[in-house]
């Protein structure tokens, strides 16, 4: 598929690879538009329906992730409009149907919708020059993507509010310490560990790692008590597969595993 707002590519060493989505509309810092979302969309269930990947991850330049939704985009829709055209519903939520890891690497500006798209990710890496925020209060509207919701889970109620009602921004350190990424990386090596991490990920069994990821969302989603009993399930289930007898008999005989990730 030609792309018009975004580039793709494969990497990797082993036998699973990492896809790489590139956000790519320079001159408006990524700003997410619904051509882009349309695409980031597509190229991410592409990427999670080929066998051969493991990982997928996403970045932007680095300058910007992404500077927000785009403002000029949608300036002028009324109410209904946005309604009917299912404005950010239709397409901004796609990368919730991925079953595989999905990797953010920020640097720049990571604001708006830019923040919301990274918060949907499984792992943020950070660059030492990354900043973080939800300013729509600045514009007289909300998040409409999951900033309200998101941001308190992953940073706690104060940070969160301190941030969406005054729409500031927070750079990467402190972004790491509220723990909204995973840990900063210098700005030069962002891209390198994004995919150091992603080739961990892909030696380890796919299956294992498809629903660690599931349960841990299950875990923003759910009370305690049904969360616990949904990974019991997925514990047991797991004894099913020829990773988990793979990666036992393996530690037995204190050799590496080679997982056929089925």
């Amino acid at each position: 598929m030609d792309y018009e707002c975004i580039m793709t590519e494969v990497r990797g060493e082993s036998a699973l690879k990492t896809g790489l989505i590139t956000l790519n509309r320079p001159k408006q810092m990524n700003a997410l538009n619904d051509r882009l979302m349309d695409e980031l969309g597509a190229a991410l269930l592409a990427f999670d329906a080929d066998d051969g990947i493991g990982c997928i991850i996403v970045t932007g330049s680095e300058k910007a992730f992404a500077a927000g939704a785009d403002i000029a985009a949608m300036a002028t829709l009324g109410h209904m409009d946005a309604w009917k055209a299912g404005y950010i519903s239709r397409n901004w939520e796609t990368i919730r149907q991925v079953k595989k890891p999905v990797i953010a690497a920020v640097a720049g500006f990571a604001l708006g919708g830019g923040c919301e798209v990274a918060m949907m990710c499984d792992i943020v890496l950070a660059a030492d020059n990354a900043k973080f925020g939800q300013p729509e209060i600045k514009l007289g509207i909300v998040p409409g993507a999951g900033g309200t919701q998101r941001l308190p889970r992953a940073v706690g109620k104060a940070k969160a509010m301190d941030m969406l009602l005054t729409g500031r921004m927070m750079g990467a350190e402190e972004a790491e310490r509220a723990g909204l990424v995973s840990r900063i990386v210098p700005l030069a090596g962002l891209l390198d560990e994004a995919f150091a991490t992603a080739e961990l990920i892909n030696a380890l069994g796919a299956p294992s790692i498809a629903l660690t990821k599931e349960l841990v969302n299950e875990a923003f989603e759910s009370g305690l008590s049904s969360g616990v009993k949904a990974e019991r399930r997925v514990f047991h289930s797991l004894f099913g597969t020829e990773d988990q007898r793979e990666g036992m008999d393996a530690f037995l005989a204190k050799r590496k595993p080679a997982f056929k990730h089925r």
